[in-house]
């Protein structure tokens, strides 16, 4: 299996980056592959900005690494309620060339923040969403209050009740490999 993970974020210590490398790393896959959306940055998407510098290569890219996964774990940020703008403008540009940008591939949809709604608005918009751009979102899961629940020197879920669940959703994931 080959999995490609990244956090909905541009911060440089992105606490979704942080969970979906964790969420990533309890796969028991053969290839696993953490993105950076500051590797993918593009000036804001408009019709008129796409006129005018046409199909960027970047953002093929992008998609590109999602049809080369047979899962995707995704942890989108929250702004403000909503997908960070990070996230929204290379999904923007990577749909414009390609409408079905998540390839149907089976995803893990996740979200996190410091408050104890654990980014459920983003989780929310993104469900949303993401179904209309190929989207296959298998399941979901929000870990709250990120800073006490999650152990940034090891890189895991610090809360036995939260680890569990986590695992539990990974245990009964269902995917097919690509041939």
């Amino acid at each position: 299996m080959k999995l490609l993970a990244f956090g909905g974020s541009s911060s440089r210590h992105s606490i979704n980056k942080q969970l979906a490398t964790y969420a990533a790393s309890l796969f028991n896959a053969d290839e696993t592959e953490i993105l950076d959306l500051n590797d993918y940055e593009l000036p804001l998407f408009s019709v008129d900005k796409e006129k005018l510098i046409g199909a960027p290569p970047i953002a093929k890219q992008f998609y590109e690494k999602i049809e080369w996964a047979d899962v995707l774990v995704i942890s989108v940020a929250e702004h403000n309620g909503g997908m960070t703008a990070a996230f929204k403008n290379i999904y923007d540009w990577a749909s414009r060339q390609k409408k079905l940008v998540f390839n149907n591939t089976p995803l893990l949809l996740l979200s996190t923040s410091p408050g104890k709604r654990g980014g459920a608005s983003s989780l929310e918009a993104a469900q949303i969403s993401m179904k209309w751009y190929g989207g296959n979102i298998k399941a979901t899961f929000s870990l709250p209050s990120f800073f006490e629940n999650f152990d940034t020197e090891s890189g895991k879920i610090s809360n036995k009740e939260y680890d569990d669940a986590l695992n539990e959703i990974i245990r009964n994931f269902d995917y097919e490999q690509k041939a």
